[in-house]
């Protein structure tokens, strides 16, 4: 069985081997590549001066993929990522640090998961990405808000500052099951295999089943910069999070949108929460005035509509054409101004609502409407509404107002 030897001595870059199994995808004598696995990204490099493009752990050994051949016997030369690894080591430790920071803040932590993206070699050269982020995921009954996650970025940040030894071991499989300091994955619990278990601890903060490499010391860690939260599942809070260039070029992102707000209204950046909730109060209080204007103005135009009400049969009819939405109109019909039987408003594209008191029906009215333009509707007896007409308001306000010998509520047969 052929184990990476990353975990162990991450230090260790470059280094000689024998190639055991040859080919595209290469099983070496010793390694010092990562193989994906546990959240973590394969390490990046080269293998005999090949490419490597993936490396994976299968059938007890460690596949390297690479973008060429080499024969089986050779003595090769192999040289790890520095970049990389570096940021793999930083990043996965993080993710220890940030949950130590989860267990000083939530009840009933647990450890959903874990997760470290990576850009593309070419695009990590040039730039950090959003896809250089890292997810934790916790199971806990605390609700994790957005001062949650602040206070999460301070103590993460807190422990970086303070310069924690970072180290590992392998422990008794036992002895390490039995230690209620040490997280684990519920899945990596249940398939713990073996005489030892591998366990890392940051002094005093975090202590973790874990396989992937790590810096020595927290202050290698760098800034660390929260991203965000989601809900991957019932119970889980996913928290993300960048360490290194895409971590620092996020904090100046919103350092300068701060920034930018606050010379906007006129404030400094730790005036902004105040400002803004006098805005959204000062906002909040116009649009109660601008509501009451609007059901003023609504008002207004109704009266003016039954100020000019016309006889259709034995009934008084209003009607009229007003700016507005299909649930308003038909919340106006519904009381009739005093010496009104028949009420009905349009809006401008041909809805239209229908008030009555029930003699004639609402919804005999709409029936006429929708049998002279099209479209459809319904309603009670004493409320109907109609949609999709082939005619806009002021069309069916000109016919209801005209002389029809078949007017709903009719005439008087000679």
């Amino acid at each position: 069985m052929t184990r990476s030897l990353a975990p162990d001595d991450p230090e260790t870059l470059a280094f000689e081997a024998t190639v055991e199994r040859g080919g595209s995808e290469v099983v070496l004598s010793e390694t010092y590549f990562y193989p994906e696995g546990g959240g973590q990204p394969a390490d990046r490099g080269t293998v005999g001066g090949l490419a490597v493009r993936d490396v994976q752990a299968r059938d007890g050994a460690v596949v390297h993929v690479l973008d060429g051949e080499l024969e089986a016997g050779r003595t090769v030369e192999a040289a790890v990522d520095p970049d990389f690894r570096r940021y793999c080591r930083r990043a996965h430790t993080a993710s220890h640090a940030l949950y130590g920071a989860g267990r000083r803040l939530f009840d009933g932590i647990g450890y959903g998961g874990f997760g470290i993206g990576a850009a593309p070699p070419e695009e990590r050269a040039e730039k950090a990405t959003d896809e250089e982020k890292v997810r934790v995921d916790f199971a806990t009954s605390t609700t994790i808000d957005d001062a949650t996650l602040v206070d999460l970025e301070r103590l993460v940040n807190r422990c970086v500052w303070e310069s924690r030894a970072v180290s590992w071991e392998r422990l008794p499989r036992e002895e390490a099951l039995g230690r209620d300091d040490v997280a684990f994955n519920a899945k990596t619990e249940e398939g713990v295999g073996g005489e030892t278990v591998r366990v890392v601890e940051i002094d005093g903060w975090d202590a973790a089943a874990c396989g992937g490499t790590h810096v020595r010391n927290t202050r290698e860690i760098g800034p660390v910069t929260v991203l965000g939260r989601s809900n991957p599942g019932e119970g889980l809070t996913r928290v993300e999070f960048a360490v290194g260039p895409a971590g620092i070029e996020r904090r100046n992102e919103e350092k300068a949108a701060a920034l930018k707000a606050a010379a906007a209204l006129g404030t400094n950046v730790g005036s902004l929460p105040e400002e803004v909730e006098r805005l959204r109060a000062d906002l909040a209080e116009l649009e109660a005035e601008r509501d009451e204007l609007r059901e003023r103005l609504f008002d207004a135009a109704v009266a003016e509509i039954a100020a000019d009400a016309f006889e259709r049969g034995d009934d008084r009819w209003a009607a009229g054409v007003v700016d507005t939405d299909a649930n308003a109109l038909a919340e106006a019909v519904r009381e009739r101004p005093d010496g009104v039987d028949v009420l009905v408003l349009a809006s401008p594209a041909g809805q239209v609502a229908v008030g009555t008191d029930g003699n004639p029906e609402a919804g005999a009215v709409v029936e006429e409407l929708t049998g002279e333009f099209g479209g459809g509707g319904g309603g009670s007896p004493t409320v109907a509404q109609a949609g999709g007409l082939d005619a806009d308001g002021e069309t069916v306000v000109a016919y209801l107002r005209g002389d029809d010998a078949d007017a709903v509520g009719g005439t008087d047969d000679a």
